[in-house]
């Protein structure tokens, strides 16, 4: 999954698309400011589908107030409209529950964050001078290990952007392997943020070692059934996607979409290949973020940030903090696989959030619809 990049994309218009904006009933009285945030949200999502996305779908909440927008279709073969309730591919969202089964595994005493990589994964990270004997879980997680992104390496680039290889089997050491064999180190662990795939697939692997299960169960044994979230999955093999969703796409040039809605879930495992909805989204940062998921000392370390070098923005375990234009600081982090983009943000304790999801994705960060879409969340959020 694509971070931080820029690049230039094709503006298309799309043709047809349908305009909704729903409110969740029986959700308690209406904030003033939950429906003036909603149309901000759906002005950028209409700028989204003036500039080629398919279909996109939103949140905006203030305490128990809910409100839902949506544009355009969710299924390019029906027409059908995008769906606010509708599932789809989460990325790089998934690595905020695996930051958080490892703090609580702290918390239960049964690992420290300042542990090496080494003392878990022996011979994990051992090629092209690296060592897992001087990068902690820590710095996995907060993206400082200056571990290489093996998204980066040809050969993976080729198998999954083309899309032609769903069930291709990626064991998380091979991609490990792939990651360190590009380059040697260019600076020493804890020193520079750089954020790679590789920190997440690491950590994915060392809460294996430590629960003997894989990092799914873990997830779904900790967040996913306590939380009630019945529309949230993380699938280990199966390439499809199951119930209702929204069809994913891309861009295969610059005029012609094509599905990719089945697509390969190993190549980024537990670093981005959960599948969610708005509301379960909604529902785990809330959780997440207003401290009912970790006591309070690893609540502290998930907001504890390292600068990112961007202007405004910073890393914590999992998730980011920025500032926004209109001076508000929310906690923040985005998903992009092929296929999809998601984002969410939120307020210190949870109470406010603005979520987004699109389901057109191309592998570049940077074109003029996220930039478009990302204004309406940021409006959004500034009207809360």
């Amino acid at each position: 999954m694509k971070s931080i990049k820029s690049a230039k994309s094709a503006r298309l218009t799309a043709v047809g698309a349908a305009l909704t904006l729903a409110v969740l009933a029986g959700a308690g009285p209406a904030s003033a400011d939950v429906p003036s945030a909603a149309s901000a949200l759906q002005a950028g999502a209409q700028k989204g589908i003036a500039d080629g996305y398919p279909g996109i779908v939103g949140l905006v909440r203030s305490g128990d107030s809910t409100q839902y927008i949506s544009d355009g279709t969710g299924d390019r073969s029906t027409n059908a409209p995008a769906d606010p309730k509708a599932q789809f591919r989460i990325g790089s969202n998934t690595k905020a529950f695996i930051a958080t089964v490892l703090l609580q595994l702290e918390a239960e005493g049964k690992l420290s964050l300042d542990d090496t990589v080494a003392k878990w994964l022996p011979n994990a990270v051992n090629a092209n001078g690296y060592t897992g004997t001087t990068i902690t879980i820590r710095e996995l997680l907060n993206h400082t290990s200056g571990l290489p992104d093996y998204e980066h390496n040809l050969v993976f680039t080729a198998s999954y952007g083309s899309n032609l290889e769903p069930n291709r089997v990626w064991p998380p050491q091979t991609l490990v392997d792939m990651a360190l064999a590009q380059q040697q180190p260019t600076s020493a662990p804890g020193q520079t943020w750089a954020y790679s795939n590789t920190n997440f697939v690491l950590a994915g692997m060392v809460i294996q070692a430590i629960t003997g299960n894989d990092a799914a169960t873990e997830v779904q044994n900790r967040i996913i059934t306590p939380l009630g979230l019945t529309n949230t999955s993380f699938p280990t093999s199966d390439p499809t996607l199951h119930g209702n969703y929204l069809h994913g796409y891309e861009y295969w040039t610059s005029l012609v979409l094509r599905d990719v809605t089945v697509s390969n879930v190993q190549a980024y495992g537990t670093a981005g290949a959960m599948v969610s909805t708005l509301d379960d989204l909604a529902t785990f940062t809330r959780a997440l973020i207003g401290g009912k998921l970790l006591p309070p000392a690893q609540e502290t370390e998930l907001k504890t940030t390292v600068p990112t070098g961007m202007p405004n923005v910073n890393y914590g375990l999992g998730i980011m903090q920025q500032t926004l234009p209109c001076g508000q600081t929310v906690w923040f982090h985005n998903g992009a696989v092929l296929g999809y983009f998601s984002q969410w943000l939120s307020n210190d304790d949870g109470s406010k959030q603005v979520i987004e999801a699109n389901n057109e994705y191309h592998m570049t960060l940077g074109t003029q619809g996220l930039n478009d879409t990302g204004t309406g969340m940021n409006n959004a959020f500034c009207t809360l």
